[in-house]
């Protein structure tokens, strides 16, 4: 996923770059590393890693393999693997991964979805423990 301590380094790898000053209208998929730092409305997807900086506005169901959010998001986030809510992050949607982080200050409005849980702890079995 993209390197946190310097994610200016992780433009090399990324093919579509959304900058501060951009507003895209649209739907749009790819197969690599999407740096959004402007505003986006519609749907992303990608097969790969996304990163949503501190200023961004995404109006937008997202689809990743991995996600790393900064800015604020109006949409459900659903991710393959590893999804990272920073500080400065507000998300207003449903959000699903794999591994979920979340920092201390982020705003999540919605429901979260772990879908790595292991079958020993799924809820039937949790209930069950309880009674």
């Amino acid at each position: 996923m993209f390197k946190e301590e310097n994610p200016a380094k992780d433009i090399k790898s990324a093919e579509t770059i959304i900058g501060p000053s951009v507003r895209v209208e649209g739907d749009f998929n790819s197969e690599h590393d999407i740096i959004i730092d402007g505003e986006v409305v519609g749907n992303i997807s990608t097969a790969n890693n996304l990163r949503i900086g501190k200023g961004a506005v995404v109006k937008a169901k997202i689809d990743a393999k991995n996600a790393y959010i900064s800015g604020k998001v109006i949409g459900n986030v659903s991710v393959k693997d590893k999804l990272k809510i920073t500080e400065s992050a507000t998300i207003k949607g449903n959000v699903s991964a794999k591994i979920l982080e979340v920092e201390p200050g982020a705003s999540l409005i919605g429901q979260c979805k772990v879908t790595s849980v292991p079958e020993s702890k799924a809820p039937e079995k949790i209930e069950k423990e309880t009674k």
